[in-house]
């Protein structure tokens, strides 16, 4: 399917590995110009160089956190007028909220929910005011089905999505949509412990963690980066304009309700 996007650009947070890179590519295949970000210089390299190569697309880096506003500022210098934007950033770790203090609490709050409203702010009504926006916030499945530990997480992308519900419908008649897609468990880093990011995993290891892990899952595997960034280059497509204020759960059928 021609998702109708080609030569449109796209900022693309938190997007040299993981949900993010898989968003990336897929948009860079459907023929977007990316902004490419993460905090590691030389994944986000990385990255860019396989989009460059594969896809033909221009493709800007721009190291840092997301969550810093000389990062936000550097991002919207690199791509003044988006068409696409794809929130997404790291949560606070696991941890009993009891350990939280003030600090912590603000910290993730600015993570992941006032980040992704300042860029929204940023944007939003230069993407209305040429008639075409897509803006898509990765969120999580935790935003339905609370995990003990991951309640600032939690809390934060909530407050997100009830936020963003509001907006979405006063710009949805500029052709300007908002989504959210709630991941659910998907093969990334998050997923496989502690190691360094991009080191290969031992086969063996890797096949018992996936079974164990989607044990659960009604699908019987893991979710793919590659398929989750697929899902976000339809909502970001021309044929997804009617389509606004919706959370999108991407979980293999984990999320059991019939509404």
């Amino acid at each position: 399917m021609d998702l109708g996007i080609r030569g449109k650009k796209a900022i693309v947070c938190a997007s040299s590995k993981g949900l993010g890179r898989g968003c990336a590519m897929a948009l860079a295949e459907a023929g977007c110009d990316i902004v490419v970000n993460g905090r590691n210089a030389e994944l986000v390299a990385k990255t860019a160089a396989e989009l460059r190569e594969r896809y033909g697309v221009t493709v800007t880096e721009v190291v840092g956190d997301v969550s810093k506003p000389e990062v936000q500022k550097a991002l919207l210098a690199a791509c003044p007028e988006p068409d696409i934007l794809v929130n997404n950033n790291g949560g606070p770790p696991l941890r009993d909220f009891r350990e939280l203090d003030r600090a912590k609490i603000l910290e993730g709050v600015t993570q992941n929910m006032v980040t992704p409203v300042e860029l929204v702010q940023a944007v939003i009504d230069g993407m209305a005011a040429r008639g075409f926006g897509r803006i898509v916030n990765i969120t999580s499945l935790s935003v339905y089905v609370p995990i003990p530990g991951l309640d600032l997480s939690s809390g934060a992308r909530a407050g997100l999505t009830s936020f963003l519900a509001g907006v979405a419908r006063t710009v949805i008649a500029r052709n300007v949509t908002i989504n959210n897609m709630l991941p659910g468990k998907l093969d990334t880093d998050r997923l496989r412990g502690p190691h360094e990011a991009g080191t290969p995993e031992d086969p063996a290891a890797a096949a018992a963690r996936k079974t164990r892990i989607s044990a659960d899952v009604p699908a019987k595997r893991l979710g793919t980066p590659e398929e989750f960034g697929q899902i976000c280059a339809f909502l970001c497509s021309v044929h997804a304009g009617y389509l606004t204020g919706q959370n999108i759960p991407v979980d293999g059928g984990l999320y059991v309700s019939a509404f």
